[in-house]
């Protein structure tokens, strides 16, 4: 891999960190920017993943922090969920280098389009929490398990998947979900920046110069979640998954190619 790490890539690299872990405190779908960036900079997709990763990390905990803080987040009710999230992940890490994931890409564009719509049209998406669908053990058995296991296998989106299960089957209010699925979503990046780690496809300065990034971003991001609500996060999730339903719908079939 031929990268060598400039002052003007690093604070190019740094900026674009800031800006992703502002996004992804509040909508998810940062990696939409970051990922690109690196491979952009040079790096191979599986560094540029592995790398991603590393820096995802620092805006996931850091945001987590700061609604911990400030009370959105109570551990002890979560802590089995986010030991499923993390089982989900290291297993999707390890079983996506050994199956087709075509079905999935052909599939993933139209789901995080549905979150969009359901966060844009849905009328039972507010700051109050409502009747819980799932217990909690339930929900970390399944729903926790089963979006770890996709950050793991695939990824893009994995907040907003995460936000939609605590909205729907947990009754959280928006925000409150939005906290928690910050949390669920640092559990999984450990749990897949490991298994990276040990395949030796992690950057370790770079990652480590945009976790720096990432945490300021995350940080000033996290803040609006908790002063703003639903008046920021429904607008940014919806523009995050058709942003990203674009991207992979892009990608997928080439619409590049067409445009003049």
């Amino acid at each position: 891999m031929l990268f060598e790490l400039t002052l003007q890539l690093a604070l190019i690299l740094f900026a674009v960190a800031l800006v992703a872990g502002f996004i992804d405190a509040i909508a998810g779908g940062g990696g939409l920017l970051t990922i690109p960036a690196l491979m952009w900079a040079g790096l191979t997709p599986t560094a540029a993943l592995g790398t991603n990763k590393l820096q995802a990390c620092g805006g996931s905990f850091f945001a987590s922090l700061y609604f911990v803080r400030k009370g959105l987040v109570d551990l002890k009710q979560i802590k089995l969920a986010l030991s499923c999230a993390f089982l989900g992940a290291a297993l999707g890490t390890v079983l996506v280098q050994r199956i087709d994931v075509k079905v999935l890409e052909f599939l993933l564009p139209f789901l995080i389009l549905a979150i969009g719509c359901y966060f844009l049209f849905s009328k039972k998406i507010s700051e109050e929490d409502r009747h819980r669908v799932l217990t909690p053990g339930v929900f970390a058995f399944t729903a926790a398990l089963g979006v770890g296991f996709y950050d793991g296998f695939f990824g893009p989106g994995t907040g907003s998947f995460f936000a939609l299960a605590f909205v729907s089957l947990a009754g959280f209010g928006l925000a409150k979900a939005t906290a928690h699925a910050k949390l669920l979503n640092f559990s999984t990046n450990v749990a897949s920046l490991v298994f990276f780690a040990l395949g030796g496809k992690v950057v370790w300065l770079l990652g480590l110069l945009m976790l720096a990034g990432q945490a300021i971003g995350a940080t000033l991001g996290s803040r609006l979640v908790i002063t703003k609500g639903t008046k920021i996060i429904k607008p940014l999730v919806v523009i995050m998954s058709l942003s990203m339903s674009v991207k992979l719908l892009s990608s997928q079939y080439d619409l590049w190619f067409w445009l003049p």
